[in-house]
Parts: structure tokens; C-alpha cells; sequence
């Protein structure tokens, strides 16, 4: 048989040996070489140490509130990005109130440059004239606007038949 602790591949068959999970034959056959091998020996035993530790072993009972604490204490945790830029914080709400400022200046500039563009070169007054218009020239406008009334009367009460 080959040493299970020089081959890495036969380390498992000593652990299932101190587990009780190996057939009587292997079992048989690696007990005979435990008895001549310390490295082997010292492992099995070492093992067995620590799952009889293991098994008398017993957990302390949960408060009745722990779940209560554990998912307060889980909140209270920050994640570590956040935890990363908390010092810039302050930094960044001054950047923050700068950028507002600045918008509103903006904003305050284009609404002064809406209403005053510039400087407008005053109107010039010029005196106008009086023509004289003809009586027969009156009648003609006022019959063009009569027929354009009637004409979008028309146009308006023929869209909404339609509608």
C-alpha cells in the first residue's frame, strides 16, 4: 500500500478512516499500516483529537433578540465605497452649492440680456405724412374685408361640420 500522506490523492482515505467510512477490508488494510507508520498515525490521531473536541462541543443559546440586533447592526454598517468618500462629503456639498450659485448667475445674466439686449439705438421720429385717400379706395378695403370675413365664416363653420 502506498503512504496516504506522501500521496496527496490517499489524504482523503484517512479522513473517511477517522470518519468510520470506509469499507472493513481498507479499513483492515490501513490499520496494519498505521501501526508501522508514525506520520499516518499522528494525522489519524491528531484528527480524531479534534472531532471529539468538535463533538463535545456545544453552542451557546441565541438571545431571544438576537435577530433583532444582528439585522440593526447589519444597517448600521456602511458599505466600503461609501465608507471611501465620506472625507470628500463636505467637499462635495461646497462643490454643490458653487454649482448652484453658478447656475443661477447663469440664469439671472440671460434673463437680464432677454430684457435689456444691448444698447438699442434710439427711434428715429420722423414726421409722417398724411395722404390723401379717396373715398372710392375706402370702399374697396372695406369690401375686401367684408368678403374675407364671410369667406372665413364659411371655411370655419365647414370645419366643424366635418368634425
Amino acid at each position: 500500500m502506498k503512504c496516504p500522506s506522501d500521496a496527496k490523492e490517499n489524504v482523503g482515505q484517512l479522513l473517511d478512516y477517522c470518519a468510520h467510512k470506509l469499507d472493513p477490508e481498507t479499513a483492515a488494510v490501513l490499520e496494519a499500516h498505521l501501526a508501522g507508520c508514525t506520520a499516518c498515525r499522528e494525522f489519524t490521531d491528531n484528527q480524531r483529537t479534534v472531532w471529539e473536541a468538535l463533538d463535545a462541543w456545544e453552542a451557546e443559546p441565541v438571545s431571544a433578540d438576537f435577530n433583532r440586533r444582528l439585522y440593526a447592526r447589519i444597517d448600521r454598517e456602511v458599505p466600503w465605497w461609501q465608507a471611501l468618500l465620506r472625507p470628500l462629503r463636505p467637499m462635495a456639498m461646497r462643490w454643490n452649492v458653487a454649482a448652484s450659485a453658478a447656475g443661477v448667475l447663469v440664469v439671472l445674466a440671460a434673463g437680464l440680456l432677454i430684457n435689456r439686449p444691448g444698447a438699442i439705438p434710439p427711434a428715429t421720429h420722423d414726421t409722417a405724412q398724411v395722404e390723401s385717400v379717396q373715398p372710392e379706395q375706402v370702399e374697396h378695403a372695406l369690401d375686401a374685408m367684408d368678403m374675407l370675413a364671410e369667406f372665413d365664416h364659411q371655411v370655419n363653420a365647414g370645419n366643424a361640420a366635418k368634425m
